[in-house]
């Protein structure tokens, strides 16, 4: 192979973590995977903590925030936002590569967080909500785009099995788990899950901006 570089060691290990698990994420696993020594990784990453964070900064890479311009901030965070949870999509294991590092350790990642404590300035947020709300965005953003990967079990008979169970339920007690165990065990369309998703998360905004 050509010359070794830390984008194609965070690739590898990205694909690794999407296939595998983080745990299957090593410097000895990807060493072997890309034809070198571990030493040869070393050179780039000291160890996996270091790995996670080029991991963390190579999946925020896809997407690069528009500066701030002359729409309104409610349409510059919907922009934000889902352009955010379209890249994180890309890669199924990007939930758990963020939980396990520092934003601050995370360049790209320190662009985005810097917009969503612009916006939410330019909302009429205080300093402290400011940073509670861009943490709030950027969590939300995370979890929306892990949830669909995540939905459960894929085996048609196991999914007969838990939504007969919900059916099964005395519908007296629990009308609406009857009712909708359609879509709590299969779940809904994906298109819906994220624009219903980007949708209460930014009216949630709008209306406490709209209090200010």
């Amino acid at each position: 192979m050509g010359k070794l570089t830390a984008l194609a060691i965070a690739e590898r290990a990205l694909e690794v973590g999407d296939t595998e698990g983080l745990d299957a994420v090593t410097i000895r696993r990807l060493a072997t995977d890309l034809g070198v020594t571990p030493m040869a990784l070393y050179w780039h990453y000291k160890n996996k903590d270091q790995l996670l964070v080029g991991m963390a900064d190579h999946l925020i890479s896809g997407f690069t925030p528009k500066p701030a311009d002359e729409r309104p901030w409610q349409a510059q965070l919907r922009h934000l936002l889902e352009g955010l949870i379209r890249t994180l999509r890309t890669h199924p294991c990007a939930k758990h590569v963020f939980e396990q590092v520092d934003p601050v350790e995370v360049p790209n990642f320190l662009a985005v967080w810097e917009q969503a404590l612009g916006l939410a300035r330019a909302a009429g947020f205080s300093k402290d909500e400011s940073c509670l709300l861009s943490k709030y965005l950027l969590q939300s953003a995370i979890a929306i785009a892990d949830a669909p990967a995540r939905t459960g079990t894929h085996d048609p008979a196991e999914i007969r099995t838990k939504k007969a169970g919900l059916q099964a339920l005395a519908p007296e007690t629990y009308p609406n788990l009857v009712e909708l165990a359609g879509p709590l065990i299969c779940g809904t369309p994906p298109g819906l899950y994220d624009t219903f998703g980007v949708d209460l998360v930014l009216c949630g905004v709008e209306a406490l901006a709209a209090r200010r």
